[in-house]
């Protein structure tokens, strides 16, 4: 067994190996036609579970056969231009290569003797996203596992600066369209079950400041402590990005930590023409980025960027074995001392790898294309008698719904719509989102893919429409 260890006696082997794996998923995606086979569960599950893991293939070429089978055909691609659906990028060739690199040494980020450069590539990247963001260099961060960790972490330090002992008074203030895992962190930091405070938004769906200026001081009337407010920048549902000026002028007001939940709209900072839509977010105490939504990178790649260096320390343990105080005395940097997690990969390294041989302004024009295309693919919704659309793209994200003609009765409307994704998921033609708006059923088109084209968003309305009267012809079937 010792042949299949990745060392000096093995590159060979590994050589041949990786290589037939790149074969087959490089041919794979030469050939998709659609971004999903239509596979369901029941199809699937006797497959994999008919599997015997103690009964091995001794084979790479026969695993990788079973893989075709299991997995590899029935994939959900995101590359393709007609997925549609959730906050999934298609990736570029330079952070595929690097995490074959970092996946092959398999560095880990916790402690310099882990890690050595990789541990200064983290960390000049952490210094390069905030001085995008507008950052003094007394800043820092460091690379998480995704958005829900970094807000999680980042309400962790705004709970300790809160400086309270009765967790029980301390207040969130979000949006009411921010992501779950603002309530989720608030319950596992151990606040109350009324912690977060929802903050209503505007026809554009960005909070509310006037609503939010009347909870911060009722907050402050009522004995309790404005722990944090969270501004999103690019909410899951719409891409709306909060008035993060007016929210920073507030946060400074009453003295409350300031979190910019930016991990779908971190692209813009590396925008060439959109930048402007984030200005304020330099006024935050913290930010949440995923480049593996708007950078176009492998999952996962993400980060918690701070505005002061020294609220990491909330995040900090010292132990013997990994990092002891005295390292830090002699400068030793071991990035575990600002981390949530211990063991971490090296996932920095894709980011690097994509800014040595794309540069940022690469990164930038991808990202603009597809906020032009949410742009021009409203224009062709707002002109379609067929369709509600909810609001005009901040970012690259679109929901609306089909509105059947002479169909008056909204639940009737809410299962039309609710048959036509399924419908189209199952046909495999295309992908798309849902969500509810005022308690209705929605569609929702998230645009991440720069060879998406307006012409694969109609085709995609079309199907939409044609799945919806189906199902409305066929309900009247059976109702007479």
């Amino acid at each position: 067994m010792r042949s299949h260890l990745l060392n000096d006696t093995t590159a060979d082997r590994y050589r041949r190996s990786v290589t037939e794996g790149v074969e087959r998923v490089a041919a794979k995606l030469a050939t998709t036609t659609r971004p999903f086979t239509g596979v369901t569960v029941d199809d699937l599950t006797p497959r994999i579970e008919g599997i015997d893991l103690d009964r091995p293939l001794h084979d790479t070429t026969a695993a990788l056969d079973e893989l075709e089978e299991v997995y590899l055909r029935d994939a959900v691609y995101f590359h393709h231009p007609r997925y549609l659906a959730h906050l999934n990028c298609p990736v570029v060739i330079p952070a595929v290569l690097g995490e074959a690199v970092l996946s092959a040494v398999n560095s880990s980020l916790d402690t310099w003797d882990q890690s050595a450069g990789g541990t200064l590539i983290e960390r000049k990247l952490i210094d390069w996203t905030n001085e995008r963001i507008g950052f003094e260099p007394s800043a820092d961060g460091v690379f998480t596992s995704g958005g829900s960790q970094s807000n999680l972490q980042a309400l962790l330090l705004a709970r300790e600066e809160a400086k309270s002992d009765d967790l029980s008074a301390l207040r969130i203030f979000a949006s009411e369209v921010s992501h779950f895992s603002v309530k989720k962190s608030a319950k596992l930091l151990g606040l109350g079950p009324d912690a977060v405070v929802s903050i209503p938004v505007d026809h554009d769906k960005r909070m509310q400041t006037l609503a939010l200026a009347r909870e911060l001081k009722r907050c402050k009337e009522d004995g309790l402590v404005p722990m944090a407010v969270v501004a999103t920048a690019g909410t899951t549902d719409f891409g709306s990005i909060d008035p993060l000026p007016e929210v920073a002028e507030l946060c400074s007001q009453f003295g409350t930590w300031m979190h910019v939940d930016a991990a779908y709209g971190c692209g813009l900072l590396a925008s060439l023409k959109n930048r402007g839509r984030i200005d304020g977010i330099e006024r935050a105490d913290s930010v949440t980025v995923d480049y593996h939504k708007s950078f176009f990178q492998p999952v996962s790649s993400s980060a918690l960027l701070v505005r002061d260096v020294a609220t990491l320390r909330h995040a900090t343990y010292h132990a013997e074995y990994l990092n002891p105080r005295r390292m830090v005395e002699e400068r030793i940097p071991n990035q575990v001392d600002k981390s949530l997690q211990t063991t971490r990969r090296f996932d920095a390294l894709k980011l690097w790898m994509t800014l040595r041989v794309m540069g940022a302004d690469g990164i930038g024009e991808l990202f603009d294309e597809v906020c032009d295309l949410a742009a021009r693919g409203w224009e062709l919704l707002a002109a379609d008698p067929r369709f509600d659309v909810v609001v005009e793209p901040s970012l690259s994200t679109l929901v609306f719904r089909i509105i059947p003609s002479g169909v008056t009765d909204p639940d009737s409307i809410d299962r039309a719509n609710l048959y036509a994704r399924k419908a189209l998921f199952a046909s495999g033609d295309a992908v798309v989102a849902g969500t509810k708006v005022g308690g209705r059923h929605y569609l929702k088109f998230t645009l991440l893919n720069p060879e998406t084209r307006v012409d694969d968003i109609a085709a995609v309305l079309d199907l939409i429409a044609g799945h919806a009267e189906q199902y409305l012809g066929d309900s009247l079937d059976r109702a007479c």
